[in-house]
């Protein structure tokens, strides 16, 4: 079980040059957490491409029922303090810090391509390039 950020959510689901490490993920590790928040963050990713005119909205329908489907039963709610606490000590956004609260949490890695992320939070987090291609043998 890993927990996963938005974007390796929509790595898996929309195609692109994050797509094959975000599968090669799903392939080692097909249990995926997420702090509800993810939904809403992934709605967004979604309207970004409706607007650009990537997706129609039926496709975005079915990707965001599909990425529902792939968390289901795994979203997490994350205690308030907890996330203004790693906010006030880390100087990220609360949503990037639901995310590490949720790991922290259940004591599991979070997988974010995230650079930024990933230099705040270096205990709890692991590149998705790096666990993608520790599943493939790379």
């Amino acid at each position: 079980m890993i927990v996963v950020d938005t974007n390796v959510v929509a790595y898996l689901l929309i195609p692109g040059e994050h797509t094959a490490f975000a599968r090669a993920t799903l392939a080692r590790d097909a249990e995926w957490v997420a702090p509800t928040l993810w939904r809403s963050e992934f709605r967004n990713v979604l309207a970004l491409y409706m607007r650009e005119g990537e997706l129609t909205l039926a496709q975005a329908a079915a990707l965001q029922d599909a990425a529902e489907e792939l968390l289901a039963g795994r979203e997490q709610t994350v205690a308030s303090n907890e996330v203004l606490e790693l906010a006030q000590t880390s100087r990220r956004s609360a949503y990037d810090c639901e995310f590490v609260a949720v790991a922290r949490r259940l004591r599991l890695p979070l997988v974010t391509s995230d650079r930024s992320l990933r230099a705040s939070f270096a205990h709890d987090t692991v590149s998705l390039q790096q666990f993608g291609a520790e599943a493939t043998g790379s």
